[in-house]
């Protein structure tokens, strides 16, 4: 599936081939020349990714991450930095600058496709996750995998519409109460006025991201111990499942996932938030 890829790379040589690898895999390509200029191209395009040259005057690409990782609306974006002169040690200083992948140059076209392929909207082979539905949902549904109480109120957190279908048919099977939302505002407004048992979201989503409705809720006193749980089918690079779970999450789960597997890591994880805290529901 074609992307939006953001290249920033001072060298006009470099980044003339850059732009022809990427062109060559049908991908778009944006184009800065410095990393001022890539930050502000990031933030006006949000592109699906990044590739940034390390070695830039002014600002260079160490400093490029952190700044988009300290940002709310980006520090999801993956990112990939490229270096001419790479050392010992150049690898951690890369991902601890919060880049996902670091590549050394020169480049084997193959090789960094299929490494940046795992970070790109339905990478790794798998389906887009806007039109990826997980597998039928079973007709009879075990008493074990079932709500462990009712009413039992699951949000799901998604803007793709097969997808809420699926996890509506699915769910509702299984004795849970669904409610869905778009995205994080939707989902905010919607908790502030209705208590649930569990929140199950997706990672990737056009208004707001996944990551930053868990670093929200987690910030609410009232939510602060809410269950929650992702589900995903672009981020399954360790980085998103590491921040998913750093900021709090119950459970990072990747598609394509068995429908009853899907429904035996909820219920725990409701089993675990009514241990700890009592139910959830409207009659807690």
């Amino acid at each position: 599936m074609a992307s939006r890829i953001l290249v920033i790379e001072d060298n006009p040589v470099n980044l003339e081939l850059m732009c022809c690898l990427l062109q060559a895999w049908q991908h778009e390509v944006l184009v800065a020349r410095n990393g001022e200029e890539g930050l502000a191209m990031a933030r006006s395009q949000r592109p699906d990714l990044v590739i940034c040259d390390i070695q830039m005057p002014v600002l260079d690409g160490y400093a490029v991450a952190r700044r988009l990782r300290a940002d709310p609306a980006l520090h999801d974006l993956p990112l990939v930095a490229v270096t001419a002169y790479a050392m010992v040690g150049d690898d951690e200083k890369a991902l601890l600058a919060g880049f996902d992948v670091h590549v050394s140059k020169p480049i084997d076209p193959a090789g960094f496709m299929a490494a940046i392929e795992p970070l790109l909207p339905g990478g790794a082979g798998s389906p887009s996750p806007k039109q990826a539905v997980i597998e039928e949902a079973p007709t009879t549904i075990p008493p074990e995998l079932q709500a462990p109480r009712r009413p039992c109120v699951v949000l799901t957190v998604d803007d793709g519409l097969r997808n809420i279908e699926y996890k509506r048919d699915l769910l509702t099977a299984a004795g849970y109460e669904l409610l869905a939302a778009g995205g994080v505002t939707e989902a905010l407004d919607l908790l502030a006025r209705q208590p649930v048992d569990l929140v199950l979201s997706d990672v990737v989503m056009a208004e707001g991201g996944g990551h930053e409705l868990l670093r929200r809720l987690r910030a609410d006193p009232a939510h602060a111990r809410l269950p929650f749980v992702f589900l995903t089918s672009s981020r399954r690079d360790g980085r998103s499942r590491a921040t998913g779970l750093a900021l709090g999450a119950d459970d990072y789960l990747v598609r394509p996932l068995a429908a009853l597997e899907l429904l035996a890591h909820l219920r725990r994880v409701v089993e675990r938030g009514h241990a700890a805290e009592g139910p959830a529901g409207p009659d807690g």
